[in-house]
């Protein structure tokens, strides 16, 4: 029974194992810390395990407990920037991660480019206003992985509309932390490692006074894609592709994609004017009613006695 038990506890626990490796060459990482970290879903996280990768940068953690409310992933450090790996949900009795690189830092080096930026414009308010959510991924071409010089120097920055109010950071690859507005620009002060995207999120409102607005294009981008809830909205780029209309989550959505962009290119999109709706011509029809069944009122009451009955015989 002793025995039963002992096997028991062991395929409990999950052993979680990969590679520490430098630099794009990929060269083992010997001697560096590993931490294996458990993460709520509340977003609370602790340690739970730690070691040093071998001369070949491997290493093996234990997830001795595994939480089925919970998620694991594996982080090591090097040259004062944290290395993730990806999330583990304990399933089974071993994970084998993908390496995890890490690189030299620097401040400069070739511009971090835009893969691929989502622009979601939804349906007017009833206030007029509509709210936008663009999402953006970034690469760092570079060898290393690129940090801020100061505050004056970001890692990488990118124009919004200058009306966009109510600019908010939402959640993805880079920390909302290390995300700021700064003038007409979006601002990062993170780390972007190269040889991976990073995706950023952020939010902005358009007023009702905005019936058009430019989406600038302040350096190149490889696709620019657009969901417009606006279907009937006139959208103006050099070249455009319309692929036609989604349904995401019960909404529709007008989609169209650019090709790559250079530098200034234009792409503006035009709001249909705001519409009246059916129920705020109620109190007009209701009172327009009131004054018809007055002016009969006072037209009854003015008639002479045995009017209307003359045109019948005796």
């Amino acid at each position: 029974m002793l025995l039963c038990l002992a096997g028991a506890l062991r395929a409990q626990h999950v052993v979680v194992s990969g590679r520490v490796l430098y630099g794009s060459a990929g060269r083992p990482a010997a001697r560096t810390w590993v931490v294996l970290h458990q993460v709520s879903l509340g977003g609370g996280g602790q340690p739970i395990d730690s070691t040093r990768s071998d001369a070949r940068g491997a290493y093996a953690l234990t997830i001795r407990r595994p939480d089925s409310g919970a998620v694991y992933v594996v982080s090591t450090w090097h040259a004062g920037i944290a290395y993730f790996s990806e999330p583990i949900a304990p399933g089974r009795s071993s994970s084998s991660l993908r390496p995890l690189y890490v690189y030299d830092t620097s401040s400069t080096g070739p511009a971090v480019r835009v893969i691929r930026r989502l622009v979601t414009v939804a349906k007017e308010k009833r206030d007029g206003s509509r709210d936008v959510l663009e999402l953006v991924e970034l690469e760092n071409p570079g060898v290393a992985t690129r940090v801020a010089r100061d505050t004056l120097a970001p890692t990488w920055t990118g124009a919004i509309p200058p009306a966009a109010i109510q600019f908010r950071v939402g959640q993805g690859d880079v920390s909302p932390q290390v995300v700021t507005r700064r003038g007409d620009s979006v601002a990062v002060y993170g780390p972007l490692p190269p040889g991976e995207r990073k995706q950023l999120s952020y939010t902005y409102v358009l007023s009702a006074t905005e019936r058009r607005v430019t989406l600038p294009i302040d350096q190149a981008s490889d696709e620019v894609d657009l969901l417009l809830e606006d279907t009937t909205a006139v959208v103006t780029a050099g070249k455009l592709d319309s692929l036609g209309v989604e349904d995401i989550g019960g909404r529709r959505f007008t989609r169209y994609r650019t090709p790559p962009l250079a530098p200034g290119a234009g792409l503006a999109i035009a709001f249909t004017e705001r519409r009246f709706a059916l129920e705020s011509l109620v109190p007009l029809i209701v009172g327009v009613a009131g004054v018809v069944l007055a002016i009969g009122f006072v037209v009854a009451l003015r008639r002479k006695p045995g009017a209307g009955r003359g045109g019948m015989g005796r």
